[in-house]
């Protein structure tokens, strides 16, 4: 597989050796990653840490929402708390890799996370998705006194198509005076239905997401019945909400050959044109979900680094 600009040195030998992911058949990408999480170590919850597992109240006439919950041992009340969306391109799930993240999150934070699985597109298109991210919200923060959260510390973090639910939860609790947020982490995020950035125009055959996976995923999402001129809601693709003020603080990483890159940096920079405090990152070299393929080189090591680093300031930890 070739790619247009140069891929870090240390992720090139890996290209040849990842998943050839094809979303527009959703029976076969979930088999795919089915495969490759049987072929990964058993996910063991890190020492310190405590996990539960619950099915909280879902949006009206919706059903309950599997939530995952870590929590440090013994830490007592009064702990910061991350809702954490989970990547995918709406379409799939990672299973044990979800709740390895969630759970390292805890070990190095000392905070509570919530891990969501929401229902999947094509067979739940938008908004259940976006609907059961808020529904885990909000039941997080109704219930902090139970779970030993501090209510002014919640974030919200997403990765890839968690990123752009994230976003939709900050948007969806700020315009329903919902739960208050103390920031948001839009890890390489999937923001904008429309497919017209550079990026995505220039990066049709890059590794793990390119255009025509993106072009299957909103398809997905957005549902296969849905006329082509039909408005789509700015909780669905928050690139196309208008006043981006008002919202948390943000992080927002990205990748130099993903077709998501630009639209993750014109969300960044429209988040500062709003008066929103946000740090950008691009990591030169990366394709989408390096981190996760390759987590031991340099560059996703400074990935994962930024991404706690960035949840501690966010969390005041």
């Amino acid at each position: 597989m070739s790619l247009p600009l140069p891929v870090d040195p240390e992720l090139a030998p890996w290209l040849a050796l990842l998943p050839a992911l094809d979303v527009g058949d959703a029976a076969a990408a979930r088999a795919t990653v089915e495969a490759l999480g049987a072929a990964a170590p058993p996910f063991v919850v890190p020492e310190g840490v405590e996990s539960s597992e619950h099915r909280v109240p879902g949006a009206p006439d919706a059903p309950g929402v599997p939530v995952a919950v870590f929590r440090p041992v013994g830490a007592g009340t009064a702990l910061p708390a991350v809702l954490y969306v989970h990547g995918g391109g709406f379409i799939l799930e990672e299973g044990d890799g979800d709740l390895a993240l969630a759970a390292r999150w805890t070990a190095e934070l000392g905070a509570v996370v919530v891990s969501v699985r929401y229902r999947l597109a094509p067979e739940h298109p938008y908004p259940a998705a976006t609907d059961d991210c808020y529904a885990a919200l909000e039941w997080l923060a109704g219930n902090s006194a139970d779970l030993g959260v501090d209510p002014a510390r919640i974030a919200v973090a997403g990765v890839s198509a968690g990123g752009g639910l994230a976003a939709a939860v900050a948007l969806l609790a700020r315009d329903r005076g919902g739960p208050a947020l103390c920031f948001q982490l839009l890890d390489i995020p999937e923001l904008d239905d429309r497919l017209e950035t550079p990026s995505m125009r220039e990066f049709t055959d890059t590794p793990v997401w390119n255009r025509p996976n993106a072009v299957h995923s909103w398809r997905a999402y957005l549902g296969a019945d849905r006329a082509p001129d039909a408005p789509v809601p700015v909780y669905a693709a928050p690139a196309r909400a208008e006043d981006l003020s008002g919202l948390p603080p943000a992080y927002v990483a990205v990748s130099d050959l993903d077709p998501l890159r630009d639209e993750g940096l014109d969300y960044a920079q429209r988040l500062v044109q709003a008066g929103v405090p946000t740090e950008l990152h691009l990591f030169p070299g990366t394709f989408h979900g390096a981190a996760g393929f390759v987590p031991d080189s340099a560059v996703t090591r400074r990935m994962a680094e930024g991404a706690l680093g960035a949840l501690r300031r966010g969390l005041s930890i």
